[in-house]
């Protein structure tokens, strides 16, 4: 099974909407065979039909190609509509939710294929915990300095700086100023919980 079948085991992201109907429905819009459409998003005919009959759970990437494809989008391949959500969050309803000393506000719709966040991490706050999860991380530093650590290196990041990356490479967030960090970050980890999404899960690992 090549990288682009990897995907979340029946069972896991309970809270995802059920998308195996919606995925079965386009395709078939789209006047694609089982095989052709697995063909062009590089699966197995076998594993597009789990993902179509439920067994399997696509991954974000898996659900962009499979969108692009078909036609649509990620919104319609999850049977989300317009009238669901709205595409503009006030700051005025961003509540800040807090979880081991960092303070985060929801910046983005809930239920989408990404989560936004303004995140803001005080000085010594869970910096030594290394954080492995599924998805894609993209984080800008707004203000402060942050430490970011990704596998074996280390990277001090300034205002305006950026950062994109694999979450499944070991890494680890925490300000360097003593009046902290604050961040904007993106994550494609679809059956997150804010909490888990903004600390991931710890490894045990707490060395240098």
């Amino acid at each position: 099974m090549n990288a682009s079948e990897a995907a979340s085991p029946a069972g896991q992201g309970d809270d995802l909407p059920a998308v195996a109907p919606q995925l079965r429905a386009l395709r078939r819009r789209a006047g694609l065979t089982l095989e052709a459409a697995a063909g062009a998003a590089g699966l197995s005919p076998a594993h597009l039909s789990r993902l179509e009959t439920g067994h399997r759970q696509p991954s974000l990437p898996m659900l962009l190609a499979l969108a692009r494809i078909y036609g649509t989008t990620v919104s319609d391949l999850l049977g989300e509509t317009a009238a669901d959500r709205d595409a503009i969050v006030r700051a005025a309803g961003m509540e800040p939710t807090r979880a081991a000393g960092w303070t985060y506000f929801q910046a983005g719709a809930p239920g989408r294929g990404m989560q936004a966040l303004r995140v803001r991490v005080p000085y010594r706050a869970e910096g030594d915990i290394v954080r492995v999860h599924p998805g894609e991380e993209w984080l800008y530093v707004l203000s402060g300095r942050l430490r970011l650590r990704l596998g074996d290196s280390a990277h001090l990041l300034a205002p305006g700086d950026s950062a994109h990356f694999d979450s499944l490479t070991p890494h680890r967030l925490n300000a360097d100023d003593h009046d902290g960090v604050e961040l904007l970050f993106v994550h494609t980890l679809l059956q997150s919980p804010t909490a888990t999404l903004c600390l991931g899960h710890p490894t045990g690992d707490r060395h240098e």
